[in-house]
């Protein structure tokens, strides 16, 4: 046990808040819902209510040990809620109002940050990594990818929320907080998408259908959507596809026709795995650039010959939450929404109590459907 956990203030003066919430006490074991308590508000934090939580490829991803995650912890990052309690600091909300969650909140202080790249803060995700709340055997509980939506309540700094116009509604944005911004900046902050350039996005979930319509935003020409489930060839046309191919043997003579031979002036892999990256690296043009959105395992190795490296001139980049500042650029998604650029709503394929978030992982472990959204507090028809 870590310093930090062992020195965590277990009165209840420090924990007063009750809440239900899906606890991931073991990699690999099923979440259980049960009672944890939330740490006190302090004078810059915000106690929240979620509404809508969207269940991502990134909390299976912590929930099977791929990526790396204090435990216990409460999953959950992409979500929307309103405020039930504001710090003494806080002056610029109120309960009642409706608020994304950030998973990543910059401190505008570190070097990343004074040069123009927030969301590589390097404090961004540290919360991560600090107990929030108590399991009724009081046992510390961390916020996974500090948050933990997967809850009817969560406690977090006034930084690490976007307050919601009144005229977005909560589903749209429980999206943006993670899998839109994530998408479509991949294309627009990223890799800078040129207009009438060819694409190709390889993994069609939540993500990969934003890249897809952020593709359409930035007036891409051919646009290749690679799946190995048929049944997102309507879903991926919906979002902006021109072409959709099948993952299989085929796939490479597919692409390969479809752009002259070359290959994509732009690739992107959202799945995260050294078998995708590699073919979306082959499949980019010579002089192209594959984008790796997609979180994949540490010990997950991609490999290149240092002959290809040059004779192909590709760039190959990561791409870390779209290199979106969604603290201060927010704005514009709303805007893409409000004015039909952005439709949401076809990337929602499942609704839930908070009870069923192991269902909902189970879904995308199986490729099938593209987000289901939890509603912790009821409603979840």
């Amino acid at each position: 046990m870590s310093a930090r956990t062992a020195a965590v203030d277990r009165s209840g003066a420090g924990f007063p808040h009750r809440t239900r919430a899906a606890v991931l006490r073991e990699v690999g074991t099923p979440m259980a819902v049960e009672t944890i308590r939330l740490r006190a508000v302090g004078s810059t934090d915000v106690r929240v209510r979620i509404d809508r939580t969207g269940v991502c490829h990134s909390d299976l991803s912590l929930a099977d040990g791929t990526l790396g995650q204090p435990l216990p912890a409460v999953l959950g990052h992409e979500a929307c809620g309103t405020v039930v309690e504001t710090g003494s600091a806080v002056a610029d909300l109120a309960q009642g109002q409706r608020v994304i969650l950030l998973w990543i909140t910059p401190c505008r202080e570190c070097f990343a940050c004074t040069h123009g790249q927030p969301h590589l803060c390097e404090s961004g995700s540290s919360r991560a990594g600090e107990p929030y709340a108590l399991t009724e055997d009081d046992l510390p509980v961390h916020p996974g990818l500090t948050v933990g939506s997967f809850a009817e309540q969560t406690v977090l700094p006034r930084a690490a929320v976007v307050p919601v116009p009144d005229d977005i509604d909560t589903v749209d944005a429980a999206l943006l907080g993670c899998a839109v911004t994530t998408g479509v900046g991949a294309v627009t902050h990223t890799a800078r998408v040129e207009q009438g350039a060819s694409v190709l996005v390889v993994g069609l979930g939540g993500v990969g259908l934003s890249v897809l319509q952020g593709a359409r935003l930035a007036g891409a020409g051919t646009v290749i959507a690679v799946d190995r489930n048929p049944d997102k060839a309507e879903l991926a046309s919906a979002a902006g596809a021109t072409h959709f191919v099948p993952a299989d043997e085929g796939t490479r003579k597919a692409v390969r026709s479809l752009t002259g031979g070359r290959g994509a002036d732009h690739a992107f892999d959202c799945v995260g795995s050294s078998r995708t990256i590699r073919d979306m690296w082959s499949l980019t043009r010579r002089g192209g650039t594959a984008t790796v959105v997609g979180i994949g395992a540490k010990d997950d190795l991609v490999s290149f010959s240092a002959l290809e490296l040059f004779h192909f001139a590709r760039t190959l980049r990561g791409c870390v939450a779209g290199s979106v500042d969604a603290a201060t650029q927010m704005p514009t998604f709303f805007e893409w929404v409000r004015t039909g650029q952005l439709d949401l709503r076809d990337l929602v394929t499942g609704h839930g109590p908070l009870e069923s978030v192991g269902d909902a992982l189970a879904e995308l472990e199986a490729g099938r459907g593209v987000r289901t959204l939890l509603a912790p507090g009821g409603d979840g028809t």
